[in-house]
């Protein structure tokens, strides 16, 4: 645990455990001692928050706050999943509300320049009786007495990214009589608020008249209303249309029942849809800690035809769990559509070393799992839409198609093979490129002891002066007749080793090609044909006028 670097005589930190309470830096309103370290740990009941705010602040100075510093907490000092903020300069901090039962504040000083300090004011609900509750020592600083805390107080105002709810004394029955609101939203808040149950089991009836839970889509209950439930059926998934919503607890006088647990987040970085051909995105606050108790949901839906290639390009999530090797902790997932319904296309953990996942249709979701505790730097990750094509080879040319419907946006010059002076074509509903080997750039290899002839296949997205050119290596076996097209991923660009085999064409149903175009495209087949024909039959005369000579 954090131990105070106080100079002999200097007194900071400890267990907060009134109703209500004050406390600020020492020597405060003078300036406080240089080289100093103080923890408090504000404990409140199970299913109650804290309220916490300042009334003056007034530390040194620096960008980043590297030099003297006040840290807030939902929970314990050691995870730093549940950071709130730092704070230093003259700037107060914001008002705050635990999103569980343990809030805690530590303040640090260094050697240089110190200031006059702060004072900060705590509060929780009425009381309605005390109990003891048992808190682990390592996340206590030094007291000589056990913490008193409050019964069946609950509701606050929740200004964190996401945190945790239960009804007053979960699992155990909660009271009667009992009326909880917990408004969600605030400074911290950048979109719509997520809330999720984990358990449910409220006194039922028709109508849910006597104990229930009701959510609204604000602050206050003249709100639109999101749903009442009561019984023991989980209510759904619900997200306000709001940075804000309003959660309502009501009991009456008699029968009860174990009550509910729910986690909530802010959706804003956490639950985002992508459209666009290509972007990016990372887990919620990266490079930091990313928070506790979280669920986000990334969507990337492409035109209908593309497919979805994710790139990742740093992780370090909690590690695999060593009793099953597995990620059952924290863990990110890939699907193969939009819902976690669809087929599971990867699941990863720890600092896993990660290849490219690519989907088979024009979605892919991805979902981030993060647990109570143990929280790290997190993710990013980049994707690119795969555009739909079909490339296909005779001995002597290649053949590329893409439905203009994909690449709407765009003239037929963006599209072009190996210089600009071999764009596309518009054929039908098509974009089309029809060129010899000898032209646009191709070039001649061996490739696993096979002669390929490789080019590469440019779509111009440029837009507003930013660059965004897509490329694509298009390979041709002459022998075999056979063509492929790879992805090139990379700023440079630098192609990805073990690059994904997006097409693989064999021109093997001929009934899907246009008859004139089959004509045109094998002439030189029939010219190699007619040579041979020529060619044995010059051989057969000169054997017969051998014979008669």
């Amino acid at each position: 645990s954090h131990q105070p670097l106080c100079p002999p005589g200097i007194k900071c930190g400890g267990v907060l455990s009134a109703p209500s309470g004050n406390f600020s830096s020492p020597n405060f309103p003078r300036p406080y001692p240089y080289e100093t370290e103080c923890t408090w740990l504000i404990v409140v009941a199970e299913g109650s928050s804290v309220l916490l705010s300042f009334s003056h602040f007034e530390l040194e100075y620096h960008a980043a706050c590297a030099y003297d510093y006040l840290q807030v907490y939902n929970g314990a000092t050691r995870d730093q999943g549940n950071l709130l903020g730092t704070f230093c300069g003259h700037s107060p901090p914001p008002s705050f509300s635990s999103a569980w039962h343990v809030m805690a504040v530590v303040f640090r000083s260094d050697r240089h320049v110190a200031k006059r300090g702060f004072t900060a004011a705590y509060q929780k609900g009425s009381e309605e009786g005390w109990w003891w509750w048992s808190i682990p020592s390592s996340v206590l600083p030094h007291h000589p007495h056990p913490p008193c805390l409050l019964a069946d107080a609950c509701g606050g105002q929740l200004t964190g990214l996401s945190g945790e709810i239960t009804s007053p004394r979960y699992p155990e029955s909660y009271p009667n009589d009992a009326e909880c609101r917990w408004r969600i939203g605030g400074a911290a808040s950048s979109g719509p608020v997520t809330l999720v149950f984990t358990d449910f089991q409220v006194e039922g009836g028709q109508g849910c008249i006597f104990d229930y839970v009701a959510l609204f889509d604000g602050l206050t209950a003249a709100a639109p209303h999101l749903g009442r439930y009561c019984g023991s059926t989980r209510p759904p998934r619900t997200i306000s249309s709001t940075p804000h919503l309003l959660i309502l607890f009501k009991s009456d006088f008699n029968i009860g029942g174990r009550g509910f647990k729910a986690h909530f987040y802010s959706a804003g970085e956490c639950q985002e849809v992508f459209t666009t051909i290509k972007g990016n995105f990372s887990s919620p606050r990266y490079p930091n800690f990313y928070p506790n108790n979280l669920k986000c949901q990334w969507t990337i839906q492409l035109p209908p035809g593309y497919r979805v290639k994710v790139i990742f390009l740093d992780m370090e999530l909690e590690g695999r769990s060593s009793l099953t090797g597995s990620c059952d902790y924290d863990h990110l997932a890939a699907f193969d559509g939009g819902t976690e319904n669809s087929s599971l296309l990867g699941q990863w953990c720890g600092r896993d070393s990660l290849m490219p996942v690519t989907s088979h249709s024009n979605q892919l979701l991805l979902v981030l799992h993060t647990d109570r505790n143990t929280a790290k730097r997190g993710f990013s990750i980049t994707y690119v839409g795969v555009v739909p094509m079909n490339v296909s080879c005779t001995r002597t040319d290649f053949h590329i198609q893409i439905p203009v419907q994909s690449l709407a946006q765009l003239e037929r010059n963006r599209i072009y093979l190996g210089t600009p002076s071999c764009a596309a074509h518009v054929v039908g509903g098509n974009f089309k490129i029809h060129t010899r080997f000898d032209t646009c750039g191709t070039e001649s290899q061996k490739r696993n002891n096979t002669s390929v002839i490789v080019s590469t296949l440019y779509i111009d997205f440029s837009a507003d002066d930013q660059e965004d050119i897509h490329q694509y290596e298009v390979q041709c076996e002459p022998k075999r007749k056979e063509a492929s097209v790879n992805l090139i991923t990379g700023p440079d660009p630098s192609r990805v080793s073990q690059a994904e085999n997006l097409v693989d064409v064999q021109q093997r149903d001929k009934g899907a090609t246009d008859s004139r175009e089959i004509r045109s495209q094998d002439t030189s087949d029939i010219v190699f044909i007619s040579i041979c024909i020529l060619a044995g039959l010059l051989m057969v005369i000169a054997v017969v006028g051998l014979v008669l000579l």
